[in-house]
């Protein structure tokens, strides 16, 4: 008997325990993601108008990636509804495209060591990259709009409006450029390209930025037409002219020399304090002398080891985002055990993770950080020092400190599944695959043990094929014995705890 003839007896159009990663799970995309939700949904999502931090502690395969998922369907349908309290999110769980710098600023000897790379990441690192993450992506919002519009549609929430520019005044368009400047790395195109379009998007400029070149050339051509005249009509001797010339190069230049110097210095020290963005100084100093003296000096940037610098910076981006109708800000922190220098070792995860355990940060005003972190960070949590609990203040961030499913809500979310793939008019539940041996009580105690929707689907999965090998098409059978049903649950267990 064929597994299509099993599930078309079923009301079935397809399986719906095939796909085990949400990332890549249709039937999830297309029917649950908007409908199918976890026990502790409401305390994870909050209110979107007023963005709150979230931690969750779960195991693999218990549904963190699906959280994601609905978290950026949740704020791209809020974002629809409230066009004046919009919501910036912010993706950050690419940690590699930050890491690898970071590793190469550090001494050599400590560079080929995973565990003192990340030892050395700090508070002000992350929010390094989160400023970078939403600067990056606000450009490409103004620069390539269209291309954003698509990436919007693709998340499932449709086309977002376009940026009304002109709503930002003078200053907050020099927080912009300065913040494109230091934080935008783009993939894409050249960060000195991105800039130049930038400042022409936002009409950017400012002659005066012009003047010590202009008085430069104008006063060596001065200079030059002096010192001639005074050589070709024999008042200076040819040795006393060579004397000048440096002198007066040196007073033409002058102002122009110190801003570059003032501006060089600047670029050197951003490099050196930005760890986790490759910037070279070549790259950062044309930059900032696009910027009038007046407009620049006394600015926050990050030039030392510190998180004072982050969070003025952080809060002029909130500043611009709320002008452009982005009140809120959120960031989601996950596949925290993938980076290359962590590869699933929870020690590395719990040096990746723990510097954002900072309560100043996690209740900034307007902003919510929703950590999706392994269940294997959670012990590391209980077993923190006082300092830390107290720094951390994990009792204000809404804990999730056991991601679990109940067996009751597992059957639902089966039922759910079965039903996006049903057909229409119909609606199966998973107690119809069994006979009248397997209870429904039973059934959710199973699913109870299997405690993630990843077992459970897999279970399933494995069950159905194992069935249908037994009987053939000219007799079937669509009921799964009981026999059957324990024998495999038993087998899955013993296999599950010795992978474990």
């Amino acid at each position: 008997m064929t597994e299509q003839e099993f599930l078309t007896h079923h009301q079935l159009v397809r399986n719906p325990f095939v796909d085990e990663d949400a990332q890549t799970d249709t039937v999830f995309r297309d029917f649950c993601i908007s409908g199918t939700f976890h026990p502790s949904w409401s305390k994870v999502v909050g209110d979107s108008k007023q963005p709150a931090t979230a931690i969750v502690f779960g195991a693999k395969g218990s549904g963190k990636t699906a959280m994601r998922l609905q978290l950026i369907n949740q704020i791209a349908k809020h974002n629809i509804d409230h066009p004046d309290q919009k919501v910036f999110l912010v993706c950050y769980d690419d940690f590699n495209a930050y890491l690898g710098p970071l590793q190469e600023h550090l001494p050599r000897r400590a560079q080929g060591n995973p565990d003192k790379v990340l030892g050395a990441l700090r508070l002000w690192d992350h929010m390094d990259a989160i400023i970078s993450e939403a600067v990056t992506q606000l450009v490409d919002r103004i620069l390539q709009p269209q291309h954003a519009a698509t990436a919007t549609t693709a998340i499932g929430g449709g086309v977002d409006t376009p940026l009304e520019l002109d709503r930002l005044d003078r200053g907050q368009r020099r927080d912009l450029m300065l913040l494109t400047a230091m934080y935008d790395h783009s993939k894409a195109s050249n960060v000195q390209d991105r800039f130049a379009s930038l400042s022409s998007r936002l009409r950017f400029r400012s002659i005066a930025t012009w003047y010590p070149l202009i008085v430069g050339i104008l006063l060596t051509l001065l200079f030059a037409s002096g010192l001639f005249y005074l050589v070709k009509s024999e008042t200076l001797s040819l040795l006393t002219t060579l004397y000048w010339i440096p002198i007066a190069l040196l007073a033409a230049w002058a102002w122009y020399g110190f801003r570059w110097f003032a501006r060089h210095r600047l670029a050197s020290k951003i490099r050196k304090h930005v760890r986790v963005l490759q910037r070279e100084k070549s790259q950062l100093r044309p930059m900032l002398l696009g910027f009038n003296p007046k407009e620049i000096d006394e600015q926050p940037a990050p030039t030392a080891q510190r998180s004072d610098d982050r969070y003025a910076l952080l809060e002029k981006l909130q500043l611009i985002l709320r002008t452009l109708g982005y009140p809120g800000l959120i960031v989601i922190i996950d596949r925290v055990d993938e980076p290359d220098l962590v590869n699933g070792q929870a020690e590395r995860m719990k040096q990746l993770v723990w510097p954002l355990m900072d309560n100043k940060l996690l209740k900034h005003e307007s902003f919510g950080i929703k950590m999706l972190l392994p269940s294997e960070l959670q012990p590391y949590a209980d077993r923190e020092t006082r300092e830390f609990h107290e720094r951390a203040r994990l009792d204000k961030q809404n804990v999730v400190a056991s991601f679990d499913w109940t067996g009751e809500a597992l059957y639902d979310l089966l039922a759910s599944r079965m039903k996006a793939c049903s057909i229409p008019g119909t609606n199966p539940s998973p107690k119809s695959f069994f006979g009248s041996d397997v209870p429904e009580t039973r059934l959710i105690s199973a699913l109870q043990s299997l405690k993630t929707p990843r077992n459970a689907f897999r279970y399933l999965y494995q069950l159905i094929a194992e069935h249908c090998k037994r009987f053939r098409s000219e007799a079937p059978n669509y009921q799964i014995s009981s026999e059957l049903f324990e024998s495999n649950l038993a087998l899955y267990q013993s296999e599950d705890r010795r992978k474990a």
